[in-house]
């Protein structure tokens, strides 16, 4: 069940992030609300994921997927495209997220 509250955290954490950008400064509300409610909810999920998985498991796992996510989103949403040696390290980070999560130092 963590890894179902894990992965409602890092949904609701990207799309605030990409939410961000549509804010214009916080100046247009529906976009302002739904980044304040992506954070909340992204913290709320956090905090179930880590009854079941250690804390510090479950923020470099939240941290890499987000920044996966935000950057596909971005890239369809926002059509910002990255360089070669930017998908490179996203490359690096899902490497080291599938370590993470194939570890045996932690529970699933």
């Amino acid at each position: 069940m963590s890894w179902i509250f894990l992965l409602l955290g890092v949904i609701a954490e990207a799309m605030s992030h990409v939410a961000l950008k549509a804010t214009d400064g916080f100046t247009k509300p529906g976009a302002s609300a739904l980044v304040l409610l992506g954070h909340l909810a992204a913290f709320m999920f956090l905090g179930q994921a880590m009854k079941g998985m250690p804390i510090g498991i479950v923020h470099a796992l939240w941290a890499g997927l987000a920044i996966i996510t935000v950057t596909l989103l971005s890239t369809v949403i926002y059509r910002q495209h990255l360089d070669l040696t930017t998908w490179f390290g996203m490359a690096f980070v899902a490497i080291g997220i599938a370590m993470i999560s194939l570890s045996q130092g932690h529970s699933h």
